[in-house]
């Protein structure tokens, strides 16, 4: 049963951030306003980088910053969770109010600034975690004041090493000034390689192979898709996840907040990051695995992201809108929509739009 609409009015009518919190400790606890989901459909079962996922649908970065409710997004029916942004050292992030709720866009504007408890926490959580958990990857970052941000992102990935099963490099928040710059040709291909001598030294310590991916922006030009591509075709890196939030404000936004700084996402960025998704696919000829976040409100939604080459799909603000019963929705209704068109699994279904 889901309890959700009840309580919406109760939720919606706190600070927005406040109402984040309370909903990360009742996760933390056990709680949910959801009671009874099905077992996923056999049909959405799929296979990347290694790891077996009962379902594609994912909780984006963002929502668990210090990976705090990982269990308990599982337990929503997630088929995976991803936790972060987290940087080495503790930091505030930016001035509050951060966070605002556009309800008639059914959309949201974060400038957060990687808010969170800094890695020896984040670590803490990990190692707290039952051994039977399920997929989850931890969303590194950067210090707002460091003075070697690559050097940032290269520590995070050490210290996690071994208790995540795979790491997002995260260089596309709007939130942190000066971060987007690292997805420039130059300063990526600088980054990855660092990175992958980091994973390249655990390695030969005796550590298992863990797959790293680089989360990426939709405000891109072409020419940035093409370099970017370029570089995840020649490097060893394991995926992109496309995209994060986006600096634009299209006209059609009605709330009140529209012109607040910081990053958009919700249902207005549904149609800007699936065509930097569809870019992405065909830049790299489908040869680069690719996770669709952006925009996400339903199975149909999240099918779209499937066609236009994504293997995974992660979302987080439709949470805002449509609480925890939205991720049996949404599972429910793509199993639906692969049947419906003859796929027997999600893998199947992946780039069909290219094709």
């Amino acid at each position: 049963m889901d309890f959700f609409p009840l309580v919406r009015p109760f939720v919606h009518a706190l600070d927005p951030e406040r109402a984040h919190n309370l909903t990360i400790r009742a996760l933390r606890m056990g709680l949910s306003t959801q009671i009874g989901a099905p077992k996923d459909d056999p049909v959405l079962a799929t296979s990347l980088f290694g790891l077996s996922f009962p379902n594609p649908i994912g909780i984006a970065a963002g929502f668990d910053k210090n990976a705090e409710a990982i269990t308990g997004a599982h337990k929503m029916g997630f088929g995976f969770a991803e936790a972060g942004t987290v940087t080495p050292k503790p930091q505030a992030g930016n001035d509050k109010p951060r966070l605002f709720r556009l309800s008639e866009d059914k959309a949201v504007i974060n400038r957060f600034g990687f808010n969170n408890k800094g890695l020896e926490y984040f670590a803490s959580q990990l190692n707290a975690l039952p051994k039977a958990r399920g997929v989850f990857g931890a969303n590194v970052g950067a210090n707002k004041d460091s003075d070697d941000r690559t050097a940032d992102y290269v520590t995070g990935i050490e210290r996690l090493y071994g208790l995540s099963d795979y790491f997002t490099v995260n260089i596309s928040s709007p939130n942190t000034p000066g971060l987007r710059a690292l997805q420039s040709k130059d300063a990526l291909m600088e980054l990855i390689t660092k990175v992958l001598e980091a994973r390249a030294a655990k390695i030969a310590e005796g550590h298992a192979y863990v797959p790293i991916l680089v989360k990426i922006a939709p405000d891109l030009q072409n020419a940035d898709v093409r370099d970017i591509a370029d570089i995840a075709l020649t490097s060893q890196i394991d995926g992109l996840i496309v995209s994060n939030t986006t600096i634009a404000r299209p006209e059609t936004l009605r709330n009140k907040h529209r012109h607040e700084a910081g990053g958009l996402s919700g249902a207005p960025l549904m149609g800007p990051s699936t065509d930097v998704l569809r870019a992405i696919y065909q830049a790299t000829e489908g040869k680069v695995p690719l996770v669709g976040v952006g925009g996400v409100t339903s199975g149909a939604d999240a099918f779209t992201k499937i066609k236009a080459g994504a293997s995974l799909v992660q979302l987080y603000s439709a949470l805002v809108y449509g609480g925890p019963a939205l991720v049996t929705q949404i599972k429910t209704e793509l199993a639906s929509l692969l049947k419906a068109d003859g796929y027997a699994s999600v893998a199947d279904a992946v780039g069909a739009d290219h094709r």
